[in-house]
């Protein structure tokens, strides 16, 4: 029990890191930004309860949000992505029974588990830009934004899980 939590506690603490001194500078094209600290929110274990789930978010989202001077915006869109995990997670899980497992290619097989990053990262990727754009004056450049970033975001967790294996 006591070594989960500072194993979460080194994830959270290297994501936070990583997406504050890094990836917060990464501006593809001036339309694509990496948010990889939504990883560590994905990967909980599927028995993991919402409340849980949402503190963690929460707390994720603050941190973020304290170093890079967003006041509240990660929070809002982490602790939404932790919400609407759970229902994701049931519909892309295989039936045949996903008690208590991390996501991964391996638990849940390619095609699902792309499936599942793919609309998590896109509904955190939305909150959180449309909180930043707070406009829809300029809805097609929200848009693209949400979508190069959840497939820039989505590659490089593909990647973090390709390396883990």
């Amino acid at each position: 029990m006591v070594t989960t939590y500072i194993h979460k506690f080194f994830w959270f603490s290297g994501l936070v890191l990583l997406q504050v001194l890094i990836l917060n500078n990464v501006h593809i094209g001036g339309y694509a930004t990496p948010f990889l600290y939504v990883y560590f929110i994905l990967k909980f274990e599927s028995g993991v309860s919402r409340n849980e789930l949402m503190l963690w978010g929460f707390l994720l989202g603050f941190v973020i949000d304290t170093f890079s001077n967003t006041p509240g915006m990660n929070a809002a869109a982490a602790v939404l992505l932790a919400f609407v995990r759970p229902l994701f997670l049931g519909l892309f899980a295989p039936r045949d029974g996903l008690e208590n497992v991390s996501p991964s290619f391996k638990s849940m097989g390619n095609s699902s588990f792309i499936k599942y990053l793919i609309a998590c990262v896109f509904i955190h990727h939305m909150a959180l830009l449309t909180i930043e754009f707070f406009s829809f004056t300029s809805a097609s450049a929200l848009l693209l934004r949400m979508v190069f970033s959840t497939l820039l975001t989505v590659t490089c967790i593909m990647a973090v899980e390709g390396v883990k294996k």
